[in-house]
């Protein structure tokens, strides 16, 4: 027996495979970094900036920074630590704490000082320069300026979920800490709270 596909079914059929193409075609838009996009209810690049410019702003306007003037007469210098993950979801804490960095620096109104990491890579420089760089063009060892504070954290969550709406927590705990003393002389916190609800029949 032949099997004969009339023009109408060869139609649907054309039709079907365009829409599976279409449905599994992919769009990208690009968009301003500053844009707000929330596309998963996780951690993001938006949450990450707006939290460092404003616990960056609320650390500098604290009664530490002009004690500080008034006591040695120049801007202290920070270094800033460890930021833990302690979430239940991946956090690249590095941005939050380049985010930070950034907005130190950028104040005018500290000090700032390389990370351990960093320092090992310029210390490796140093000693090149020792034996391979010009007596008046080579740097010594020993000059490096010593933080007078770190700053460190963690960050935190929570999430309570039902019948595919979830709420999602974020605590994010930061301490400005003397070194030498150890004396915590600023302590801020932020948070965050977020509800997703998937779309979709509900159970």
């Amino acid at each position: 027996m032949q099997l004969v596909i009339s023009k109408t079914g060869r139609s649907l059929t054309a039709l079907f495979l365009l829409f599976l193409l279409t449905a599994c075609g992919q769009k990208v838009t690009r968009v301003e970094t500053d844009t707000v996009t929330d596309l998963s209810g996780n951690w993001n690049d938006t949450d990450s900036r707006l939290v460092a410019e404003e616990m960056i702003n609320d650390v500098l306007s604290k009664s530490w920074l002009s004690n500080y003037y008034r006591e040695h007469g120049k801007s202290p210098t920070v270094i800033v630590g460890t930021v833990r993950n302690l979430s239940h979801e991946h956090i690249n804490t590095n941005t939050f704490i380049a985010d930070m960095e950034r907005e130190l620096i950028n104040s005018g109104q500290v000090e700032f000082v390389a990370s351990a990491g960093e320092r090992e890579e310029v210390r490796s420089e140093v000693k090149e320069q020792d034996l391979y760089a010009s007596e008046e063009s080579r740097k010594a060892m020993g000059q490096e300026v010593g933080a007078d504070y770190m700053l460190k954290g963690s960050i935190n969550t929570i999430v309570d979920a039902i019948s595919g709406e979830q709420a999602r927590f974020y605590q994010i705990d930061l301490t400005l800490i003397e070194l030498g003393s150890n004396r915590k002389v600023w302590v801020g916190q932020k948070k965050i709270k977020k509800t997703i609800e998937k779309g979709g029949i509900r159970l």
